[in-house]
């Protein structure tokens, strides 16, 4: 049995917390003085967690000072400061975490930086490992980006290595500066494509052998059986280049690598 949960409204969130604040065995028990407005922004910035607004709630509660009247008064600042912070909702070992991860990268894929840094700070900010979000932007750059700026690799790599030598919170802005950058390329992915044919072909077909001309000869003697014999060497012909045969007889006329237009 599947059951998707899904975050609390607004208008949900208040109401749980107007009841807490008038339960006789909850807050009910203090004297509180708390505005309408001041109840909407705590459920607000509890981002669908009615935990996560209740528990900001009873932190200002018991840490603020009666007046001296004996009411407590729970003002905008003083709900801030017991929330912390707005947390990004989703368990790193969840369904949240997959579905914030895929969106990081499907962002990226889809030329968007806003969108990338976006779902790269929730990420940080739900305390994700910087390592792996690094790793993702390294393949992001391999897989989407490609050849239409081989760079990004580079860029990406870099980022990675830096993130792991200066660690956090000052990675944030080398995972960002790498994450936009691989947004902002443009994007091919035919050396993807053309490893996934090439891997296929060699595990489903019987791919042939390779032609003897280009073959090693480490020991002597061994060109008599054919090893290395009629091979031509690029660099001796005009343009570093001459028409010759490398894939094996059964492959001939296989086409791998498909050139796009963002490849120069």
């Amino acid at each position: 049995m599947v059951i998707k949960l899904e975050p609390l409204k607004t208008e949900d969130i208040e109401k749980i917390i107007k009841n807490a604040i008038n339960h006789p065995e909850g807050l009910g028990s203090y004297k509180l003085k708390i505005s309408d407005e001041t109840i909407r922004k705590i459920a607000e910035v509890s981002n669908g967690d009615v935990r996560t607004a209740l528990n900001g709630l009873e932190i200002a509660v018991l840490t603020t000072k009666m007046n001296s009247e004996g009411v407590i008064e729970i003002t905008d600042e003083i709900a801030s400061e017991s929330l912390n912070k707005r947390k990004a909702v989703f368990d790193k070992s969840g369904d949240s975490h997959y579905d914030n991860i895929s969106a990081f990268i499907k962002s990226m894929r889809g030329s968007d930086p806003d969108a990338t840094v976006f779902y790269l700070a929730r990420a940080i900010n739900a305390g994700e490992d910087p390592i792996f979000l690094a790793r993702r932007i390294v393949i992001a750059a391999a897989e989407d980006v490609g050849l239409a700026n081989p760079n990004a690799l580079v860029v990406a790599n870099a980022a990675m290595q830096a993130v792991a030598s200066v660690g956090m919170p000052e990675g944030r802005i080398i995972l960002s500066e790498a994450a936009i950058y691989v947004a902002n390329s443009k994007k091919s992915n035919a050396g993807y494509n053309a490893i996934n044919s090439a891997l296929k072909d060699v595990e489903t077909k019987d791919t042939g052998t390779i032609p003897m001309h280009i073959r090693n000869a480490p020991a002597e003697g061994m060109e008599q059986f054919g090893y290395g014999q009629g091979y031509k060497y690029p660099h001796n012909y005009p343009g570093h280049w001459v028409e010759q045969q490398y894939l094996p007889d059964k492959m001939l006329g296989t086409k791998y690598f498909i050139k796009d237009e963002n490849i120069e």
